[in-house]
């Protein structure tokens, strides 16, 4: 019996450092033959690896016909993170430190979604304490806003608009300081933790979120002034990367790519967590199904963004910001230094003074953790790019069994080839643009 292979087999070579293998095939290979193949005259471009213009190391294996897009793939897996099995490796509590890696423009959500998680397993949902979701809620929306900046302005660099893109980062810088402010870090946070936070807002942190509403709420306009109705950009964006309503519902597309097709799913209203439902916000739609469709959404997204964040400022009261039970709460405090967040000497010189048993509890539970009781649960949030789910499992122990996220990123890119395959070149840009995919979240 003998055995064909569609591609030559590896070829070897000895060297002074050990055998060197070549291999040959593969799925560029194989689209180069085709199109050699070919009688008519297509061409294989190989748009990235590389960070430009790609939101990330994505690669796009495009066959073009002049300037016509005939189809285009998608190539991922070459950030190489392993976050999802690094967890398993890792205590609860420092499995947030992993995720709020993922999707780094989206740190916040990230946290969220993996801390909401734990907490149903653990049933202590209810527990949390109300100023503890506040200000997730407030994070959430000011992280909102962070990525939807990010989304408009590298948008409008990748086209032109320079413009556009100093004064999309220039918003940004301002919600990034009052990160830093309020965990010690402007991104990957790990603020977010299981039972609640790991520290409560330091001082000043009320005057600097008010001031940023105020200065925010006057930049806002410019961005109509600048792009919204500007011709050339309109032009750039309208009727390109279509995708309707039934493709969206057929690929999994969430977010702002399917709130442009018309339809006002949000998880906040569909689905609230973190009390969304006692918040007063509209969710946005268009019905353009195309690149301007979703700059507009995004735009009108940070309006709403800051209505819920000034709500969330009126609510802040007093009060603790972890469950009050200690086999859980951990960190038990944090301190901001000079080098971010570390230990309150403080608290931990009292620990120490005060008794034994409080000193071996504090030990055990940062080096090995609490336990979370078997069982598995699908906790899910409404990202800045669309639904934002994580399954995790429990064997019992002190560390995930499993966690496995759904990344909007990851499902959103399934909409490449829907958008781009009938249309020009230069138009694969924009469609990348308006998607937003971060591949942070989507090589995990």
């Amino acid at each position: 019996m003998s055995t064909t292979h569609s591609t030559p087999p590896a070829g070897t070579r000895e060297t002074t450092e050990g055998t060197v293998y070549t291999v040959t095939g593969g799925d560029w290979d194989e689209v180069v033959r085709a199109a050699a193949a070919s009688d008519d005259e297509r061409i294989v471009v190989n748009m990235g690896p590389q960070h430009p213009s790609t939101h990330g190391v994505l690669r796009l294996i495009l066959e073009i016909d002049g300037e016509t897009v005939t189809e285009a793939r998608a190539g991922i897996g070459y950030l190489h993170t392993g976050i999802e099995k690094g967890l398993e490796y890792r205590t609860w509590t420092q499995g947030t430190t992993f995720v709020t890696r993922m999707d780094y423009l989206t740190s916040f959500h990230n946290e969220a979604a993996y801390c909401l998680g734990v907490e149903q397993l653990l049933g202590i949902t209810d527990d949390v304490p109300d100023r503890a979701s506040v200000i997730r809620v407030l994070l959430m929306e000011l992280n909102r806003i962070s990525s939807h900046l990010v989304a408009i302005a590298t948008g409008g660099m990748e086209l032109g608009a320079t413009t556009l893109m100093i004064y999309g980062f220039r918003d940004r810088e301002m919600v990034l300081d009052l990160f830093e402010l309020i965990s010690g870090l402007r991104m990957n946070h790990a603020y977010i933790r299981p039972g609640g936070l790991s520290q409560d807002l330091p001082p000043g942190a009320l005057d600097a979120l008010r001031d940023f509403v105020a200065r925010f709420r006057k930049n806002l306009p410019e961005y109509d002034k600048l792009a919204t109705h500007n011709p050339v950009f309109k032009g750039r964006l309208q009727d390109v990367a279509y995708l309707d309503l039934a493709g969206c519902l057929a690929l999994g597309a969430t977010g702002p790519i399917l709130r442009a097709a018309g339809l006002p799913h949000d998880l906040r209203k569909s689905d609230p967590y973190c009390g969304y439902e006692t918040y007063d916000f509209e969710v946005p739609t268009t019905d353009t199904c195309d690149a301007y469709g979703r700059y507009l959404l995004r735009v009108e997204e940070m309006h709403q963004s800051v209505r819920i964040i000034e709500q969330c400022l009126d609510r802040l009261e007093p009060g603790p910001v972890m469950v009050a039970d200690k086999k859980i709460a951990w960190p038990a405090q944090l301190a901001l230094g000079p080098d971010g967040l570390g230990n309150s000497l403080d608290h931990i010189k009292n620990i120490m003074g005060t008794s034994m048993e409080a000193l071996i509890h504090h030990f055990k539970l940062v080096t090995e953790g609490f336990r979370v009781p078997p069982g598995q649960v699908y906790a899910v949030v409404e990202s800045p790019k669309g639904e934002l789910g994580v399954h995790m499992v429990s064997d019992g122990g002190t560390r995930p069994y499993r966690v496995h996220f759904r990344d909007p990123s990851f499902t959103n890119l399934q909409t490449i080839a829907a958008m781009c395959e009938g249309g020009m070149v230069a138009d694969v840009i924009v469609a990348i643009a308006s998607i937003d995919p971060v591949l942070g979240g989507v090589d995990r």
